[in-house]
């Protein structure tokens, strides 16, 4: 006997996607989530005047097929994201605006050294194979060591050095010498190769959904009804050979399966009945999140525009490590995201609400002039406060993970099965990997359930 015939564990995109796929395909389904509020790490957020703030992931790009098709479906547009006039990079206190990806302005040493590494990278990129990276030709040697001591040994140039390492160690919200080599190499290959990731036009930050991720997540949710169970985080699985029982704070399903999808830190604090296999297991522990404090800054306008300015810039250590240009597709008002990561944002954290605010404010003072220091709103999200987030918006791997417990990310653990962006082998990290994710986990347990019938 069973309630529904699949159990979905996360709100987020991975689960809403697993759990509408599921219910359009005939299946009854229920869509379990910890948090008061769908969107997981993702969280758009409505202003009194009608315009909308993302507080967590924002951007598409190209080659994110699966978002773009979401879109499609529920008639959401979208709009290019504002690159006009110069970006910024403040290094060693001194400002250079240019365009392009590279800032030509600095030292010619620093800028050869900055585009050799980003060709090098490409090429280690284009041997990780996506599905099993841990199976590439240098997997081992790669695993062994971790992103800042391949910066450190490649990247000569002490302010090509810093960048760097601010660019590519924040995508994982970590220090740099937290992540593997390995899993920068993978999922920057996920996503077409570090141009992809670093870059904003044509590139991860090319476009955004008209009214934010919520204008996705917020009818996919419609069409569940009331499949999806709010304020419900998920204490225990047990699974039999007829099926599942998940218990949640005051709810008890019994279904068929049950596809969990929230992070991999936040998955190995249910308890599981049997036990994991060892490898999943040891993954929950190994695949932690980080910190990232992301800052939507509003103002009457965009006034950095009119100075020429995109609004992108970047300055290792700051405050204010990264900065672009987040209003919505009308303009108005002026939006400036402030994103901080790793060491500095858990350093940020450590001040009182008060200290922080003036911090980054000043921080804005300095690149964009006294203007920034006068804002209408400020709306702060600290993500490694997000108790059912644990950090960061994508889990990695420290060294020694992927090739020892790697291909435990996406093995179904008998009628326990697994979605989520970092088990994707495509666009892992972004939203359209946990829609890819949540699609192939759908598609799994019903495959599942035709073989049991057949």
């Amino acid at each position: 006997m069973t309630d529904v015939d699949f159990c979905v564990i996360g709100g987020g995109f991975a689960g809403l996607t697993a759990a509408l796929r599921l219910k359009q395909m005939g299946r009854s389904v229920a869509l379990l989530e910890a948090r008061d509020r769908l969107g997981g790490r993702t969280f758009t957020q409505v202003r009194d005047d009608g315009s909308w703030i993302d507080r967590g992931g924002a951007w598409i790009g190209p080659g994110q097929d699966r978002i773009q098709a979401l879109m499609t479906e529920f008639g959401v547009p979208s709009y290019k994201q504002y690159t006009d006039g110069e970006a910024m990079m403040v290094v060693d206190g001194k400002q250079h605006r240019y365009t392009g990806t590279i800032p030509w302005t600095m030292s010619p040493w620093a800028s050869m050294n900055l585009g050799a590494v980003f060709l090098e990278l490409g090429h280690m990129c284009k041997s990780v194979p996506l599905e099993a990276p841990w199976a590439a030709k240098k997997a081992d040697k790669w695993d062994q060591v971790s992103l800042a001591h391949w910066l450190e040994a490649n990247v000569l140039s002490k302010p090509a050095h810093d960048l760097l390492e601010t660019a590519i160690a924040g995508c994982y919200t970590s220090a740099a010498s937290e992540v593997s080599l390995l899993f920068v190499l993978y999922q920057m290959a996920s996503g077409g190769g570090p141009s992809f990731v670093l870059g904003v036009k044509d590139a991860a930050q090319d476009a955004r959904p008209v009214g934010g991720m919520g204008a996705i997540y917020r009818p996919m949710a419609a069409e569940l009804g009331d499949a999806i169970h709010l304020s419900q985080p998920v204490r225990c699985i047990h699974q039999d050979d007829s099926g599942v029982t998940v218990r949640a704070t005051d709810l008890r399903l019994r279904a068929r399966r049950a596809i969990v999808t929230v992070p991999l830190a936040i998955a190995g604090q249910i308890s599981y009945r049997p036990l994991l296999p060892a490898d999943r297991m040891f993954l929950h522990q190994r695949m932690p999140s980080g910190s990232i404090i992301k800052v939507s800054v509003v103002y009457d306008e965009p006034f950095w525009r009119g100075d020429g300015l995109s609004g992108q810039s970047a300055a290792p250590g700051s405050p204010a490590t990264i900065t672009i240009d987040a209003c919505t597709d009308t303009g108005r008002p002026g939006v400036l995201c402030v994103i901080t990561e790793g060491p500095i944002a858990r350093q940020l954290a450590r001040l009182d609400d008060a200290e922080r605010r003036s911090a980054i404010l000043d921080a804005l003072v300095e690149r964009f002039g006294r203007q920034a220091g006068s804002p209408v709103d400020y709306i702060e999200q600290d993500w490694s406060a997000e108790r059912y987030s644990g950090g960061g918006m994508l889990s990695h791997a420290p060294t020694g993970v992927l090739t020892q417990f790697g291909h435990a990310l996406r093995e179904p653990c008998g009628r326990v099965h697994w979605a989520g962006t970092e088990s994707s082998a495509v666009m892992c990290g972004w939203i359209d990997g946990a829609i890819r994710s949540g699609e192939r986990a759908a598609s799994e347990v019903l495959e599942h359930e035709t073989a049991v019938v057949g």
